[in-house]
């Protein structure tokens, strides 16, 4: 079995809240263009039909997934402070030899935040970076080779 996923507070009420839509407004709205569609003749040939169920088969997909990570997920603090890269810190680097800057919020999908990329801990690089420091240069394996790159600045 695989290790909880670990979400904020506040993406474990964001996602509580999408089930809940889900759920009840969601399943009610799909169930009248399910209605609609089947008032409108012959099923077999009825694109109207077919794309509402193909819609309701996606919204049970998302509420099974919702249901299974909200039953099996721990929720964690903030950082209690800045001086080490841990989940739900955003982290700025810069790759060995580069100018460019990159920011990543470290942690789950689920976590995510408008305009920033969302590196998993369980990616090279997002385990690589767990654990350092601001000013500190670490090294992973990618699929090209080896790279480093150095912690620029920790944020929450």
């Amino acid at each position: 079995m695989a290790d909880p996923k670990q979400l904020s507070q506040e993406a474990f009420d964001r996602l509580s809240e999408e089930l809940h839509d889900l759920t009840t407004r969601g399943r009610i709205d799909i169930a009248r263009k399910i209605e609609t569609a089947r008032e409108l003749g012959d099923l077999s040939e009825n694109g109207d039909y077919h794309a509402a169920k193909e819609e309701q088969g996606k919204m049970e997909g998302r509420i099974m997934h919702l249901e299974g990570t909200l039953e099996d997920c721990v929720i964690v603090t903030e950082a209690a402070s800045l001086d080490e890269v841990t989940q739900g810190n955003v982290v700025t680097i810069r790759y060995h030899g580069d100018t460019a800057t990159e920011k990543y919020l470290i942690g789950s999908i689920e976590e995510r935040r408008e305009g920033i990329t969302v590196m998993s801990t369980g990616s090279p690089l997002g385990a690589a970076l767990l654990g350092a420091k601001v000013g500190q240069t670490v090294s992973y394996q990618a699929p090209g080779g080896d790279l480093s790159v150095e912690i620029l600045a920790i944020e929450v």
